[in-house]
């Protein structure tokens, strides 16, 4: 409110007299305060059960093989870049590369305001249609990612029984990629009940990689209890273990032409390269107002 006055204030000066200087501040101040009306705008829509809370976000590649390996990374990559943008703190908690290239899999802790908000509309099949760098004949391939968004809970909302837990330790790459700083500290954690297993090798203790671990696995149980609640479990499991084609939620081309399509929204943006850079906002937004505000 004490800015808008501060414009109009403005607007009052520059009809008694032409000002550069109070131009250049009132442009300032205005774009400022329309900032401050589209983080409001988006905020309204952030009224989830579990909006506010961080992020889990896991990455698996589908069907293509080694593509699909190396466009899970990608994805992994253009999601750890919008964190970045938006200031979230990030933390590697499993990382499995591929044989040739990419990754087998990676786990993820976001954490900052709304980040399980604004995040959990990307769940589902990520396609990419490229000229494969891995082909030697220089064939245009599609690949498929499978990603999934869950809350980090408190860990108060779930109860373990340690009779219900199997855990293992085993050796695995520290920070720094494959084959360096190998340990002894990974542990696995497997809920015998239903079979959730969770792994944490980011940390050098096994302690640490344990506490991890187990707070991954609060937040997939209440994930898990929350959607077979809602009877949705069964076809969410479907969703997310059919990574091939015509379960698509988003298309990032770049051969014949390049374009990122949202299949929900039929949002579009050119600009590949900016788009895997981080740039995702404008398809977070359209598909929060979708869920909120669905066409009539």
């Amino acid at each position: 409110m004490a800015l808008y006055e501060e414009i109009l204030t403005l607007e009052q000066l520059l009809k008694e007299e032409k000002d550069e200087t109070l131009e250049e501040e009132r442009g300032e101040k205005l774009l400022f305060l329309q900032k401050k009306i589209k983080e409001y705008e988006v905020k309204s829509l952030l009224k989830g059960k579990n909006d506010q809370a961080n992020a889990i976000l896991s990455i698996h590649p589908g069907a293509g093989g080694t593509d699909s390996c190396d466009w899970a990374e990608i994805l992994l990559r253009m999601y750890l870049g919008w964190a970045n943008k938006k200031g979230y703190r990030v933390r590697v908690v499993e990382r499995i590369d591929g044989e040739e290239a990419g990754i087998k899999t990676a786990v993820v802790v976001i954490e900052g305001e709304f980040v399980y908000g604004y995040l959990k509309q990307e769940v589902g099949i990520h396609r990419l249609v490229r000229i494969s760098p891995f082909d030697a004949s220089h064939r245009r391939h599609t690949s498929f990612a499978a990603v999934d968004v869950i809350p980090e809970v408190d860990e108060v909302e779930i109860g373990i029984k340690e009779s219900d837990l199997h855990i293992d330790t085993f050796r695995a790459s520290g920070p720094g990629g494959q084959h360096v700083n190998v340990t002894d500290s990974a542990v696995r954690v497997t809920h015998l009940p239903t079979g959730i297993i969770v792994q944490c090798q980011n940390e050098r203790s096994q302690h640490k990689n344990r506490a991890t671990a187990m707070r991954i696995l609060k937040a997939r149980l209440y994930n898990f209890y929350e959607l077979e609640k809602e009877k949705e479990l069964k076809k969410r499991h479907k969703e997310k273990t059919r990574i091939e084609w015509g379960s698509q939620v988003r298309s990032y081309i770049l051969h014949p032409y390049t374009l990122v399509k949202d299949h929900r929204t039929n949002i579009e943006r050119s600009s590949v390269e900016r788009v895997l850079e981080g740039e995702i906002d404008a398809f977070i937004i359209a598909s929060l107002k979708e869920k909120v505000l669905p066409s009539p």
